[in-house]
């Protein structure tokens, strides 16, 4: 049994370029790990997991190719995903606009957010972005030659599963370290303003962009 590592190597590098650059769902999870700490973090980043590697799994299986076919299918997955990230915008320019001392009041006095509500949030944010299905599908067919077997398909599903999880996981535990969590707390204003431009970027883009 012979594999192109050459070919292996530059899928995981694809990967890596993809999902470690900032989006929606690492800047996200980089503002739990910020404001809630690292197990809130770590419970959103699984869920994102989760969802990459759902995506994963239906593009070695060619689901995900026959989804994109279908216009009326990622219509729905644009404005689900759009409408979430429109949402946190809003959140995050209510929280940019909450002064520190009222912010600190609101925080004591709020319910705790369980561990699977934000698994389902990290969840969600990553079924319902279609970039999420059309990267795998490009990580897919660049991996998947004509010559590509059963183990080649598992290997490259393993290989990503666990850059993913290394990815991800790693933005929970760097980013609710002591020094991050204390940056935040100096520039809470001034982070929760730019995470709101990025949510609402991307949701516009989402709601508007015709690929």
């Amino acid at each position: 049994m012979s594999f192109d590592i050459h070919l292996l190597l530059l899928v995981f590098v694809t990967y890596i370029m993809g999902a470690a650059s900032p989006g929606p769902s690492n800047m996200r999870i980089m503002s739990v790990a910020m404001h809630q700490g690292r197990r809130p973090a770590l419970m959103l980043a699984a869920g994102v997991i989760s969802g990459s590697f759902f995506w994963g799994s239906m593009a070695a299986t060619g689901v995900s190719a026959v989804i994109v076919q279908y216009a009326e299918a990622l219509i729905v997955l644009k404005v689900i995903g759009g409408a979430y990230l429109l949402f946190l915008a809003s959140k995050a320019c209510r929280s940019a606009l909450t002064s520190n001392e009222r912010f600190a009041n609101e925080l004591s006095s709020a319910p705790k957010t369980s561990g699977w509500k934000l698994y389902q949030r990290g969840l969600l944010m990553h079924l319902t972005n279609p970039k999420a299905i059309l990267s795998w599908i490009a990580t897919m067919t660049l991996g998947l030659g004509p010559g590509a077997t059963t183990s080649t398909v598992a290997i490259i599903l393993a290989g990503c599963a666990v850059l993913s999880v290394t990815i991800f996981g790693g933005y929970a535990v760097v980013f609710s370290t002591a020094p991050m969590v204390r940056a935040y707390q100096k520039a809470r204003r001034w982070i929760e303003g730019a995470l709101a431009m990025v949510f609402a970027g991307a949701g516009l883009r989402l709601l508007f962009s015709r690929a």
